[in-house]
């Protein structure tokens, strides 16, 4: 099996402070990988390791066959990575946006001007070309960013809560872009907050004080927590895992206010 991510023992140091405990796993090309835990957990930290930007302190691994230390601008260039933060340019048109980023990966003119309409068409951005994307509304921003985080075709999409503060109808339509591209052979990794979305992954991790507490298809985790709801699962793991008195189920809160 050919695996778009594979890492050992990857271990991130800050002085006295480990940000990432000893993470092995490995992610088979053209699957959803959802990367969870609570803000703190050490999620951020293995991206950035993953994605050649940050160098761990030990251990090991690939991505698309790169060695995360030794090869790490190869990585760089063959993988998309879009932020919960709007990255791109609000000073410049949709249009204008897409030519920089493909610039930056020195895209053939001609290669650029077909991407440009393959996005913008992915996108439904048709006659949004000539917009600032800082008068675009939350969802139209998400899709201007999604675009150019393909822009160069990536093996390797990383999506760091990507729809963060973006409305269920953006969402859902977000996600049905990624379900397609992932169809197309794309790899996707993703960090989220929102269960129903991690619910999509083929396979889900859960990471817990710097530490992989588990990962596993998604279906897997169902059948051992014998439940079809990953929230239930995720706050499962924080009440055993931590000191913390997290109220079971929202079905609770309703009950608790009769």
């Amino acid at each position: 099996m050919e695996y778009a991510i594979s890492i050992r023992h990857l271990t991130k140091k800050f002085n006295n402070f480990t940000a990432v405990d000893d993470l092995s796993f490995d992610i088979p090309k053209g699957k959803i990988f959802g990367f969870l835990g609570p803000n703190g957990s050490g999620k951020s930290t293995t991206i950035r390791m993953i994605c050649g930007v940050l160098r761990p302190t030990s251990g090991e691994g690939k991505v698309l066959g790169y060695d995360i230390i030794k090869e790490s601008e190869k990585i760089k260039q063959n993988i998309g990575y879009m932020s919960q933060k709007f990255s791109l340019y609000e000073d410049l048109t949709v249009e204008e946006n897409l030519d920089f980023y493909g610039n930056i990966y020195m895209l053939p003119k001609e290669r650029l001007e077909q991407r440009k309409a393959e996005l913008i068409e992915m996108a439904n951005l048709k006659g949004k070309e000539k917009s600032l994307a800082g008068t675009l509304s939350g969802g139209w921003k998400q899709r201007l960013a999604l675009g150019c985080a393909l822009i160069h075709s990536p093996s390797l999409l990383v999506l760091d809560e990507p729809t963060a503060g973006v409305d269920p109808v953006s969402r859902r339509e977000f996600w049905h872009t990624i379900t397609k591209l992932v169809k197309d052979g794309i790899t996707v990794l993703v960090t989220t907050h929102y269960m129903d979305e991690a619910s999509i992954c083929d396979i889900t991790a859960f990471i817990y004080n710097s530490k992989l507490i588990t990962i596993d298809t998604t279906a897997n985790l169902y059948k051992k927590h014998g439940t079809n709801n990953l929230e239930d699962i995720f706050i499962d793991y924080v009440k055993k895992l931590s000191s913390r008195d997290v109220i079971s189920s929202f079905d609770e809160l309703k009950l608790s206010k009769d």
